[in-house]
C-alpha cells in the first residue's frame, strides 16, 4: 500500500535569515530578535529611501549633483544603515566632512525625514521601524546642526529658516 504525505498540513521550517557580519555578534542578534530588523531588510531600507530621495523635487538635485554611480553610494549607506541599527560595525567612515559643504537648510532635513519614516513604516515591522526612525531623527539633528555651526565659524550666514522647527522631528 502507498503511503501519501500530507504536504499542505506539514509545518514548513522558517526561512534562516543568512549569517550577519558584526563586529558585536551578540549585540546585533539581540538587536534584531528586538527589532525585527536584519540585513535584507535595512537593505530594501535604504533603496526604498534612496528612490524617493531622488525623484524628490527638493532633495533630488541635492543627490543628483554629486552622485553619478548610485550602487557604491547605496552599498555604503547599507553599511552604515547595519551599523547603525544592529551595531555590526560594518560602517568605516566620516559621514561628517562629506555633509558639510552640502547647500541644504533645515527645510531639506524635515523632508528627508519624512522620506525616512514613510519609507521605515511600509518596510519595517513597528518595532524596527520605531528603531530606525529614531536613530535617523538624532543623526539629521547632528548633521544639521553640525552644518550650521561651521556655516557660522566660517562667516557665512545659516541659511533662512522661517518655520525651522526647534527639533528636526
Amino acid at each position: 500500500m502507498m503511503q501519501v504525505l500530507d504536504t499542505e498540513s506539514a509545518a514548513m521550517p522558517a526561512p534562516v535569515p543568512p549569517p550577519v557580519s558584526s563586529a558585536r555578534p551578540q549585540m546585533t542578534a539581540d538587536l534584531m530578535a528586538r527589532t525585527g530588523l536584519d540585513e535584507a531588510m535595512l537593505e530594501r531600507l535604504v533603496h526604498g529611501f534612496y528612490d524617493r530621495v531622488r525623484a524628490d523635487a527638493l532633495l533630488g538635485p541635492v543627490f543628483a549633483e554629486r552622485i553619478d554611480d548610485w550602487g557604491p553610494h547605496l552599498e555604503r549607506m547599507v553599511e552604515f544603515w547595519s551599523s547603525v541599527a544592529l551595531m555590526t560595525g560594518r560602517y568605516h567612515g566620516a559621514p561628517m566632512p562629506k555633509h558639510l559643504p552640502l547647500p541644504v537648510a533645515a527645510e531639506h532635513f524635515v523632508r528627508w525625514l519624512e522620506l525616512f519614516r514613510l519609507t521605515a513604516g511600509e518596510v519595517c515591522p513597528p518595532a524596527g521601524a520605531d528603531w530606525v526612525i529614531e536613530r535617523a531623527e538624532r543623526i539629521a539633528t547632528s548633521i544639521h546642526m553640525n552644518i550650521e555651526t561651521a556655516r557660522d565659524r566660517d562667516g557665512r550666514a545659516a541659511p533662512p529658516t522661517p518655520s525651522e522647527p526647534e527639533r528636526l522631528s
